[in-house]
């Protein structure tokens, strides 16, 4: 399993590293230059390095905080941390979920299956798949999406 997530999450920064590098009038557009106004590069993302002491933190739900931590149009990684007793009510979405326990214990219930998971497991959840966990121990999840939540960023 925990090699699945991985090599799911190596999959994801390889389209995200292909996505960033594209081709505008036959002139090669790199996304790092600090002050590109080329119209390949006008598209939605984070900086290139992100510090935790910089970013805040949001209330999702009672006793859940998110962190974004890095996204573009293709993909976003957001730190997630759980109260013990925290739910994360069950919900769907159209974008592919891999997800990371970095610490903590969660029930996670995903199409109806129950599993407890616990700090260096991981889970996959297909696009459209009703899933939400509760947590047993106080955590954090490594959550990444793709395509991008546009909604944690407040875009409809």
């Amino acid at each position: 399993m925990k090699k699945m997530i991985l090599m799911a999450l190596a999959m994801m920064v390889t389209i995200t590293m292909s996505a960033q590098t594209s081709k505008t009038n036959n002139k090669k557009c790199d996304m790092n230059e600090k002050k590109c106004e080329k119209e390949c590069c006008q598209k939605t993302r984070s900086a290139s390095f992100l510090y935790e002491k910089d970013l805040k933190w949001e209330d999702a739900e009672p006793g859940v905080q998110r962190q974004i931590m890095g996204y573009d149009g293709q993909l976003m990684v957001v730190k997630v941390k759980f109260e013990k007793g925290a739910v994360g009510k069950a919900h769907k979405h159209y974008h592919t979920q891999a997800t990371y326990v970095a610490s903590g214990k969660f029930e996670l219930t995903i199409d109806g299956e129950k599993k407890i998971l616990e700090a260096g497991d991981g889970y996959y959840v297909a696009p459209d798949v009703l899933h939400g966990c509760v947590c047993l121990e106080a955590g954090v999840l490594i959550d990444t999406f793709s395509p991008m939540r546009a909604d944690f960023l407040g875009k409809k």
